[in-house]
């Protein structure tokens, strides 16, 4: 049996010096995760600059959106007034073309007018010629002539006035066809502008 020599056993020196040297080396790591939190987070004077640049940023958007904006505005009202003005000046001058084609139809009535002592047949060949420049600023206005004898009676463009018996003319005529037209219509682009007055046979 061996007697106690009063000096620590080399295990017992490595297990008590173990802890120390785990402690320091933990101190020393978190000391490091310290001072690298330190400088990757920003100083609070430099987080402040990037609020402010980014707020400078902001309102200069603003600036700019609101600059467009109220030009689009603007350009959205000056289309408005031009539309309305246009349209107005549409309704207002809307017949021009066909006024200006019946002006020389009412220079011929004045003209045959003006002519004293006229033959019958000069009056008529002065009415045949302005009844051909009437036909004319018709056809330009793209205004038709309805005379729709013999046609089916169509209640959208004729007006019947009188029923008469469909044998009753030569040649015969189908029931519910236009027998004769007392006065003419007309159309003008396809819309009735005056229906026809017709007798239609029964």
């Amino acid at each position: 049996m061996s007697e106690p020599t009063g000096k620590p056993n080399t295990d017992e020196q490595q297990s008590a010096q173990a802890p120390e040297g785990q402690q320091q080396g933990a101190q020393t790591q978190n000391e490091t995760e310290q001072q690298a939190q330190q400088q990757e987070a920003p100083a609070p004077q430099d987080e402040l600059s990037v609020l402010k640049a980014a707020l400078e940023n902001a309102h200069h958007e603003v600036e700019k959106s609101k600059e467009v904006y109220l030009r689009l505005a603007a350009d959205m009202e000056n289309l408005r007034r031009r539309t309305q003005e246009d349209v107005a000046k549409a309704h207002k001058y809307a017949i021009e073309s066909f006024a200006e084609s019946l002006v020389p139809v009412r220079d011929s009535l004045e003209m045959a007018l003006a002519v004293e002592n006229q033959t019958p047949e000069a009056l008529k060949d002065g009415v045949s010629a302005t009844l051909r420049q009437l036909e004319a600023a018709f056809e330009r206005g793209k205004v038709v002539v309805l005379n729709p004898v013999g046609e089916k009676f169509d209640p959208n463009q004729h007006q019947a006035v009188a029923m008469v018996p469909g044998s009753s003319v030569d040649p015969a005529v189908a029931p519910n066809h236009v027998v004769s037209v007392l006065q003419k219509g007309y159309l003008i682009n396809d819309r009735v502008l005056r229906p026809a007055l017709v007798s239609v046979a029964q």
